[in-house]
């Protein structure tokens, strides 16, 4: 009966959920000119589109990051439903990385604009590298962001390569890099559906990964290969030894 009642509301309330949460975040910041009530009624919104779907949110933290910020999230990337479980998991204020064209959608982008959320352009050239440096600035003005490095959410169900493209922003403003394993997210919202499924998910906090470490610098690279590791360790643990799965 639950998994009827979820698969009849939960496509209502996502959206409406939004169009009504949206004009007071909107509001409330464009009136304090900070994004920090936006974000305040975007975890409202989580908690009401996580209900809906019937989903329960379990963290796990290994190190408390919130004495590391401003940070870089870096995350594994399984369903739509990824976002409302980070703002319920994540102890800090953060800003979400994404593509300029999203801002161009209406009322979405204004919601995001005064969120902080902050665009990247990812066209080659001067463009792109323009904004990776205006991103790297906010960053280390004290905006923690969430990146999702595979760059597209899983159609398997299993952790993808990371791209390095993210990992530039940890270099260029020297903020940590702070791992972040979702479990669980793949089977309550496949990608390209609708209709969610109850159950629990498990959101695992990593430990920071330093841009300087020692005598050393870390460049893109390893900072990716570490992030990587760590958040496939981090999903066989919670997993019970499967290789990554989400």
């Amino acid at each position: 009966m639950r998994k009827l009642i979820t698969a009849l509301t939960f496509p209502v309330v996502l959206p409406l959920s939004f169009m009504v949460c949206s004009p007071f975040a909107i509001v409330a910041s464009l009136i304090t000119g900070s994004g920090t009530p936006s974000h305040k009624v975007a975890r409202v919104w989580a908690s009401i589109v996580l209900f809906a779907a019937g989903i329960r949110v379990k963290t796990r933290i290994k190190q408390d990051p919130s004495g590391h910020t401003p940070v870089i999230f870096a995350c594994n990337h399984s369903s739509l439903m990824d976002i409302p479980i980070l703002y319920k998991a994540l102890p800090v204020e953060f800003r979400f990385i994404v593509k300029k064209e999203l801002f161009k959608i209406p009322l979405l982008g204004l919601a995001m604009k005064t969120a902080g959320y902050i665009p990247i352009d990812r066209a080659k050239g001067r463009a792109a590298l323009k904004s990776m440096k205006e991103a790297a600035r906010r960053i280390r003005e004290g905006a923690s962001i969430v990146i999702f490095p595979e760059g597209t959410r899983t159609l398997d169900g299993r952790l993808q390569g990371f791209k390095e493209g993210g990992f530039m922003l940890a270099v260029n403003s020297g903020c940590p890099v702070v791992p972040v394993a979702i479990r669980g997210s793949f089977n309550i919202l496949k990608k390209g559906s609708m209709i969610a499924s109850p159950g629990e998910v498990e959101v695992i906090i990593g430990t920071p990964i330093e841009v300087v470490y020692g005598d050393k610098r870390r460049d893109r690279k390893e900072i990716t290969r570490l992030a990587h590791e760590q958040v496939r360790q981090m999903l066989q643990e919670a997993q019970g030894g499967l290789n990554g799965t989400q």
